[in-house]
């Protein structure tokens, strides 16, 4: 699944003629490309989708969202470890063949 997620801007700097910002979201931190809204500021919101903010956001709404995703599991879904969660696929695989047999 590909969420729109609200992140928290931690610095911004330009590279290789682009904006980017480290953005916090709920504690995992990601690089965010911020072209699409010029006017962002350090301490500011974003909805972010597949590495790019979207729309600014008010921090009481990012911070529902937020809380509200980390309930349902969906911050882990978003970025959980990748190699974790292929592992744990295949373990679960591997442990319903050996039931079937």
């Amino acid at each position: 699944m590909c969420l729109a997620v609200p992140g928290r801007v931690l610095e911004i700097a330009e590279r290789d003629g682009t904006r980017m910002a480290v953005v916090d979201f709920g504690g995992v931190v990601k690089d965010v490309c911020l072209e699409y809204l010029p006017d962002l500021k350090v301490g500011e919101y974003a909805i972010v989708h597949v590495g790019f903010a979207l729309q600014w956001l008010d921090e009481e709404s990012a911070r529902r969202t937020l809380q509200l995703f980390e309930e349902l599991g969906l911050l882990q879904e978003e970025f959980g470890d990748p190699w974790e969660a292929a592992a744990a696929a295949a373990a679960a695989s591997s442990a319903k063949q050996e039931e079937e047999r």
